[in-house]
């Protein structure tokens, strides 16, 4: 059965090596359904995942029209820095090599959480996101990077390729056809999960 912790759903594998967590953007949270579904397939093929609460608030008081704040991202970020602390310190976790999985303003967070922590955080990957909105501190992140975005959304493309720009190793940038930017299209999140799992497969595969 999966523990709560801070407001989200931690679960472990008994035979798990590696940990996935997701960072989700303003208007969503633990229960976002994408975001359960790509950390249900990668549940399934052996990672332990970690759905926190990050943002504090509820899809209703957000306005998705809203300018991104950077204090705002600055804050989430430093949660989710702090659930990498944690789970480097805690018995239960802290043999567990840390990917991240950002989707949206999460993916910003992430990418500030894995400058920051980059003995910790092992492989990335941006859904649907801005990881633009960390460009300060895009050229400290050093793990293995993938974005994927839907190659109907334009302006995302945009975005991540500016980022990519930015950052050093360079990321990988996956456009899935015939997606926009939620990936609601047929099949499409489901191609999301595949490609997570293969990425983080590649990437965290290196416990010695």
């Amino acid at each position: 059965m999966p523990d709560t912790i801070q407001n989200g759903i931690l679960e472990v594998p008994p035979s798990a090596r590696s940990i996935i967590v997701f960072a989700h953007g303003p208007g969503s949270n633990s229960h976002s359904p994408r975001n359960r579904l790509v950390a249900r397939t990668l549940l399934q093929k052996g990672f332990a995942v970690l759905l926190p609460d990050l943002t504090g608030y509820d899809a209703d008081d957000f306005d998705p029209d809203s300018p991104q704040d950077p204090e705002y991202i600055a804050s989430v970020a430093d949660r989710l820095t702090t659930i990498i602390d944690w789970l480097t310190a805690n018995p239960g976790t802290r043999g567990l090599r840390i990917g991240l999985f950002g989707a949206r303003t999460g993916a910003a967070a992430a990418m500030i959480a894995a400058a920051r922590r980059p003995d910790h955080v092992h492989a990335m990957i941006s859904r649907g996101g801005r990881p633009d909105l960390a460009m300060d501190l895009l050229p400290d992140v050093h793990a293995p990077t993938l974005m994927i975005v839907g190659k109907n959304d334009s302006a995302h493309i945009d975005h991540n390729r500016h980022a990519c720009g930015k950052m050093r190793p360079k990321p990988m940038l996956e456009l899935i056809h015939g997606a926009t930017h939620l990936f609601g299209e047929p099949g499409k999140l489901e191609q999301v999960a595949s490609i997570s799992y293969l990425w983080f497969q590649r990437n965290l595969a290196l416990c010695g």
